[in-house]
């Protein structure tokens, strides 16, 4: 991703509406051998012309911590991003303020035993700490890559993640739910069993255009619009739209001569922003980048055109609904 840099600078874009605050409610960091995301890189994003007000970090396996208990491992991810948090917060480097709310991992198949997990999480940033996500993204293809968590099939229906799950409402913690689109009922199942916790629902549920699903969108597009429109009908579950532009979702931006431009983007995937909007509501869809990931396809700037673009003709309400108030409500964002 970072090797991309000359690519993306083949399509740039003036921002549309560069006075609209914004919240990015899910975005990541990393530090890898040959693959670097951190404050430096996540501001010059943030920095192309768009209102961004703050972000929300989302977890992704980074800087665990190397010793201790296992189950406490994830806690250093933690401890990293507050310190970035920190750092942002200082004001020394914009306005902007970076991973004001922080969404971390805890196993939730510890079940009674996650408490200390999460209690760990707290004390390290206990003003930023939001939320928990367990990635259950799941395919049998070995065409179609597991999420990081290597979750098991059924990851959302076992006894043992139940039991840890229905811990987070003692804690006031939300849950991030990243899968794929056929898992999507699975967690309609889960929403409706924990009516008292908050879910978000990640990336429209992971639409799949790879492997034994290419050439098959349209199926596909049609039993999700379904499958979204129950999940929908529980109160609890609010959206994140965004996240479409990963090579999992086989639009094969990343394989073009030239970058995507924002019309290009809304043509190819506009009828997934809508459909939520519609059966979810504005106050409770969250426009997300997904950075770094998605920047394997795209700008952060043309990204936000795109996601402009999407709204135009809505209310000056509704957009701030998408844009930063539904993400503040549900991060519990100052």
């Amino acid at each position: 991703m970072a090797g991309n840099a000359e690519w993306l600078a083949q399509v740039k874009e003036a921002a549309l509406e560069p006075a609209l605050p914004i919240i990015d409610p899910h975005h990541h960091l990393w530090d890898h051998p040959g693959s670097r995301y951190e404050l430096d890189e996540l501001l010059a994003d943030t920095g192309q012309g768009h209102n961004i007000r703050a972000t929300v970090f989302v977890e992704c396996k980074a800087m665990y911590r190397a010793g201790g208990p296992e189950n406490l491992k994830p806690v250093g991810e933690t401890e990293y991003v507050n310190g970035i948090a920190a750092k942002s917060a200082s004001g020394q480097f914009g306005e902007m303020r970076a991973c004001a709310g922080i969404v971390g991992f805890a196993d939730l198949r510890l079940g009674h035993k996650v408490d200390a997990v999460l209690e760990a999480h707290l004390a390290r940033a206990p003003e930023r700490f939001r939320g928990i996500r367990h990635a259950s993204a799941f395919d049998p293809s070995p065409d179609v890559r597991a999420s990081h968590t290597l979750p098991p099939k059924g990851l959302l229906g076992l006894d043992t993640f139940r039991e840890g799950f229905a811990r987070l409402a003692k804690f006031g913690l939300s849950f991030d739910a990243w899968l794929y689109h056929h898992q999507i009922p699975e967690l309609t199942s889960l929403a409706r069993a924990n009516p008292g916790t908050t879910l978000v629902f990640d990336h429209f549920g992971g639409p799949i255009g790879i492997g034994p699903y290419e050439g098959k969108r349209a199926e596909i597009f049609a039993q999700w619009k379904k499958d979204v429109a129950e999940l929908a009908s529980c109160p609890n579950v609010v959206a994140k739209i965004g996240g479409i532009n990963m090579a999992v979702n086989g639009f094969g931006w990343h394989k073009r001569a030239k970058p995507p431009t924002s019309d290009e983007l809304v043509a190819a995937t506009r009828d997934w922003y809508l459909h939520s909007i519609d059966v979810f509501g504005p106050e409770r869809c969250m426009f997300e980048s997904n950075f770094p990931v998605d920047k394997l396809s795209c700008s952060y700037g043309v990204l936000w055109n795109a996601f402009k673009k999407i709204a135009q003709g809505m209310s000056a309400a509704e957009k701030a609904w998408l844009f930063h108030d539904t993400a503040q409500r549900v991060y519990r964002l100052d």
